[in-house]
């Protein structure tokens, strides 16, 4: 079996970011948080809110109005595809701190950057809260970065797994890994996604195929192959929960006290 080895940098890096995940844990202030969309997701981010001091204000439940406590610190939206944009924008424009995990609308991702520039406010997105994906994509990005080096490799398909509840497909987390290859390797600039039993269908040169299946109440798997024709390298990530993404919402919450824009991931672990 090979040795995969990273550089110095990247290795600095990797205790930076954890560093300021531990530091973020240590240093979180009391909040009082309004929950928009309470369904597992939901019910999981209250329970490690809770967890660590905090005060959850509001529920809102798919099909209720949305109305915010005027004492909110913080938004954590985990709605749907089709009220994820209102909701936030309701929120921005109540001058709360958002924090959304929702994915499916993100086409009109541009239009809320613009808001929160012009209210300067604060919102931080994300298409996976999991700190185990975001290491995920890092190791995809290298050996995207290796494999576009090694042209016998550059045949790459991605298959993502998630419950049968979730709406969209492929999953807002495949799509943002598959980002992170099309970014690395020269062969690909698009996507190609199909569903469960559908037949499978062909591609362009440069299509990345992603295969996205609906099974049980599966929490989360990605799976991304880089094949040749004598061999197959896959990397996987599996969720056993939700915990990992709940835990990850609410640090992000207490990430953007007291800031001003638009965040992510890799702006709260500072791991490049």
């Amino acid at each position: 079996m090979g040795t995969f080895v990273s550089t110095s940098h990247e290795q600095q890096a990797l205790r930076h970011g954890l560093q300021s995940l531990s530091g973020a844990i240590r240093n979180s202030i009391a909040m009082k948080i309004t929950l928009i969309g309470y369904g597992r997701m939901g019910h999981a981010i209250e329970e490690v809110a809770l967890s660590r001091g905090h005060e959850v204000v509001g529920r809102i439940d798919k099909g209720q109005e949305v109305e915010i406590s005027p004492s909110t610190d913080a938004v954590i939206d985990f709605s749907t595809p089709d009220s994820a944009y209102d909701n936030i924008r309701l929120a921005l424009e109540g001058g709360f701190p958002v924090v959304s995990g929702t994915t499916g609308w993100t086409e009109r991702m541009s239009e809320i950057r613009e808001m929160v520039e012009r209210q300067e406010g604060a919102f931080f997105y994300s298409s996976n809260f999991s700190v185990g994906v975001f290491l995920f994509r890092h190791l995809v990005r290298e050996a995207a970065k290796l494999m576009n080096n090694l042209p016998q490799y550059s045949d790459v398909e991605m298959e993502e797994v998630h419950h049968i509840h979730k709406l969209d497909y492929p999953s807002g987390t495949a799509l943002t890994v598959a980002g992170d290859i099309l970014s690395e390797m020269d062969r690909y600039s698009d996507t190609r996604a199909y569903l469960g039993d559908e037949e499978r269908p062909s591609v362009a040169e440069d299509q990345l195929l992603i295969h996205s299946l609906r099974e049980g109440e599966v929490p989360g798997i990605h799976r991304v192959a880089f094949g040749s024709a004598q061999d197959v390298i896959r990397l996987e990530h599996e969720a056993f929960g939700r915990e990992g993404f709940a835990m990850g919402a609410v640090l992000a919450a207490e990430f953007l006290q007291g800031k001003k824009g638009c965040f992510g991931m890799e702006d709260m672990l500072h791991f490049d």
